[in-house]
């Protein structure tokens, strides 16, 4: 091969292609992935035919009803359908009646909401095909009066204002919505009503050994020990355990009589036996340790420390208030024995807690 040749195919490597059109004539393809531009824009037949225009409305209002029927059903089915309720739903086998129904109304609800609003969109609101270019974020006041005059258009152009049905329907299923979220507050637990400012002592209840689970003497406690105890009748096995034991656990400390300052906390003493709740007012953890010199007791988890000779009070750390004292006494059995319940409510405080 030449020299000349060469330079030839080497040349035609890089020359564009030619080919050849419908017509005959030669056509050069500069760019095989040229943009063949938008499809001409074919009307909707919503937007010729009136009729048509009505039943899409009529879907979109049917949606946005169905959405309210729902909602409806889930708040129904929230307040009638019993927690312990089981059905048998193929495949999943047996599962909560309250969970399914609470599922499948909301489900429905949101997904008709969505489904209107996109069957709107697409079959009765403006299909005009508009080019906006991108202006800058300090926006001129000429150009704050086109959104202005756009968005009245594009108002008047999605018929909101037109088609009363959709508009009623869709106010009423965005209305009603919200309503399941306001119902399911009742999951946070039952009104506690006044069930947190009592706990299991009352009068005449022994203080069971948390150890021995037997009743406490008074000689069973020394200066300077700390021991636990729970109400009479309070049994490891029962279902509420700990739930009771949550509120009544106690714990016991022997003072010497002339070391206690606060006199109404020696009235409710027995021979220098105080007993106070062992749940922390901060956030609720059991205290449990004692110092025997300074009589203070300690919670473990964010050290806040209260004085047992002085009311329990706090001396130190994140507690808002003393320790409630129990009143006790010795009945004729030589046994301890409560003489009511705390005078306040134990633990933490809380919003609805009296002053």
């Amino acid at each position: 091969m030449s020299e000349t040749g060469s330079h030839e195919n080497v040349s035609e490597k890089h020359l564009p292609k030619e080919q050849e059109n419908g017509h005959g004539a030669v056509a050069v393809a500069d760019d095989p992935f040229a943009d063949p531009g938008m499809p001409p824009h074919e009307p909707r037949i919503q937007d010729i035919d009136e009729r048509a225009a009505k039943r899409s409305e009529r879907v979109v209002a049917m949606l946005f009803t169905t959405s309210m029927l729902a909602t409806l059903g889930f708040i129904a089915s929230f307040v009638l359908i019993p927690v312990d309720k089981y059905i048998y739903v193929w495949p999943a086998g047996n599962i909560g009646a309250l969970n399914f129904a609470l599922g499948t109304t909301l489900g429905v609800a949101l997904f008709c909401i969505g489904a209107g609003a996109v069957h709107w969109a697409r079959t009765l609101m403006s299909d005009h095909e508009l080019v906006d270019e991108r202006h800058a974020v300090s926006a001129e006041p000429e150009t704050r009066t086109k959104v202005m005059e756009d968005f009245a258009q594009g108002a008047k152009e999605s018929g909101l204002g037109r088609r009363s049905l959709i508009r009623k329907t869709m106010f009423g299923a965005l209305t009603l919505l919200p309503l399941s979220g306001v119902v399911l507050l009742r999951d946070l637990g039952p009104l506690p009503e006044d069930k947190l400012e009592h706990t299991l002592w009352s009068k005449g209840k022994l203080l069971i050994n948390e150890n021995t689970h037997e009743p406490l003497r008074p000689e069973d406690i020394s200066v300077g020990s700390l021991t636990f105890a729970w109400p009479e009748g309070l049994e490891e096995d029962d279902e509420e355990f700990q739930k009771e034991v949550a509120k009544a656990a106690l714990m016991l400390v022997r003072l010497e009589p002339e070391d206690i300052k606060d006199k109404r906390e020696l009235d409710w003493s027995h021979e220098g036996i105080v007993a106070y709740s062992k749940i922390c007012t901060h956030v609720g953890c059991p205290v449990s340790l004692y110092e025997q010199q300074t009589h203070h007791v300690l919670c473990p988890c964010h050290q806040s420390t209260f004085d047992l000779a002085d009311g329990a009070r706090v001396i130190f750390g994140p507690a808002g208030h003393a320790l409630p004292q129990l009143k006790i006494s010795v009945n004729n059995d030589g046994f301890l024995e409560a003489l009511g319940d705390f005078e306040e409510p134990v633990g933490p405080a809380y919003w609805e807690r009296r002053a």
